[in-house]
C-alpha cells in the first residue's frame, strides 16, 4: 500500500499545493456567472493546464529526486575495474539502443536492484545497487543494465508522465465536483464556496489520487515485460532469465531501495490482495515464463 512512488508522490503534492493555492487566491474561475455552480467546461480546462503541469514538473525533477532519494553517487571518472566496466557496457548497450549516454551510479544497498529515470532519451540516468555488482555475473547484470535501457528506449517515462497528467486532470475534476455538491448540499453555501468546499477538495484529492495511482501501477507492470523483452534483445535471453532467476534466489521481499523508486527497479515480488493492484512489478516467475516464451 505504501508503493505508490516518488513520481506518484511528487506529481500529486504539486497538483494539490498549486490547486488550493490558486483556489484561494481566486485564480482561474469555474463558477457559472451567477456563482451558483460550476463551469463544467472552464473547470475541465483549469484541471487539464495544472494537472499536465503538476505531471510534467515531477517528470522533469525526476533524476534530481532520485539521486537524492537513493543517494546515488554518480561515477564521473571511473575508479574502480567495477566502475570503468559499469559505465562502458551503459555506453555500449545505450549506443545499440540508439539514445544519449546517460548518467552513471551506484547506490548503496546490499540486496540487487538498479533503476532508471530522466526526463528524456537523451539525458536519462541509469543507477545499479552495490549489491547487484556484488551478487550477479558480469553476464546477468549486464542483462540488467539493458532491461533499464530499454525502459529509457522505449519512453516509459513520457508516456507515465502523459498518463499521470490525464489522470491528475480528472482526479482534480472530480474532487471539485464532488466538493461543489455537498458545500451546497450539506453546508448550504449557495454563492460562490465556503470553507468546507476547500477542505472536501483536498481529501478527495488525496483519496482519488491514490486510488488512481493503481492505473499508473498496472501501466508499470505492463511495462516490465517489454523492459524485460528489450534487455533480452540489447543483451540475449538467457542472461535476461538468469538474471530474474538470481533475484528469485535473493528471495526478496522488499528492497532497501526506497519504495519510491520501484516504479523502474528491477526487483519485483508477490504481493496478495487489495495490495497487489499498488504493485510496480509482476512477479518474477511471471516475467520469466513471459520470457521463455
Amino acid at each position: 500500500m505504501k508503493r505508490i512512488g516518488l513520481f506518484l508522490a511528487t506529481n500529486l503534492a504539486i497538483v494539490i499545493v498549486a490547486s488550493l493555492t490558486l483556489n484561494i487566491l481566486g485564480v482561474g474561475s469555474y463558477l457559472n456567472e451567477n456563482g451558483s455552480g460550476l463551469n463544467l467546461t472552464s473547470l475541465l480546462i483549469f484541471c487539464a493546464v495544472f494537472g499536465m503541469a503538476g505531471a510534467f514538473v515531477s517528470l522533469f525533477l525526476s533524476k534530481i529526486m532520485a539521486k537524492w532519494s537513493a543517494r546515488v553517487q554518480i561515477i564521473k571518472t571511473p575508479a574502480t575495474q567495477q566502475q570503468q566496466w559499469l559505465v562502458q557496457t551503459v555506453e555500449e548497450l545505450s549506443k545499440k539502443a540508439g539514445i544519449g549516454m546517460p548518467d552513471v551510479g551506484i547506490f548503496p544497498a546490499s540486496q540487487s536492484n538498479a533503476f532508471a529515470t530522466g526526463w528524456n532519451k537523451n539525458n536519462a540516468l541509469v543507477a545499479v545497487s552495490e549489491g547487484l555488482l556484488r551478487n550477479m555475473t558480469k553476464d546477468e547484470a549486464r542483462a540488467v543494465v539493458g532491461h533499464e535501457i530499454a525502459h529509457i528506449a522505449n519512453g516509459d517515462m513520457i508516456t507515465l508522465t502523459l498518463i499521470q497528467g490525464v489522470i491528475n486532470t480528472f482526479v482534480m475534476f472530480f474532487a471539485r465536483i464532488i466538493g461543489s455538491v455537498i458545500d451546497r448540499v450539506v453546508f448550504k453555501n449557495e454563492n460562490g464556496h465556503g470553507i468546507a468546499y476547500f477542505v472536501i477538495v483536498f481529501v478527495c484529492e488525496m483519496v482519488l489520487g491514490i486510488l488512481a495511482s493503481t492505473i499508473v501501477m498496472w501501466f508499470s507492470r505492463y511495462r516490465e515485460f517489454k523492459a524485460d523483452a528489450g534487455g533480452a534483445a540489447l543483451t540475449d535471453r538467457t542472461s535476461m532469465i538468469n538474471a530474474l532467476r538470481a533475484l528469485q534466489r535473493e528471495q526478496l521481499q522488499q528492497t532497501e531501495m526506497p519504495d519510491s523508486l520501484l516504479a523502474f527497479g528491477i526487483n519485483s515480488a508477490r504481493l496478495s490482495g487489495f495490495k497487489k493492484y499498488f504493485a510496480s512489478h509482476p512477479p518474477l516467475d511471471v516475467r520469466i515464463a513471459a520470457l521463455k516464451s
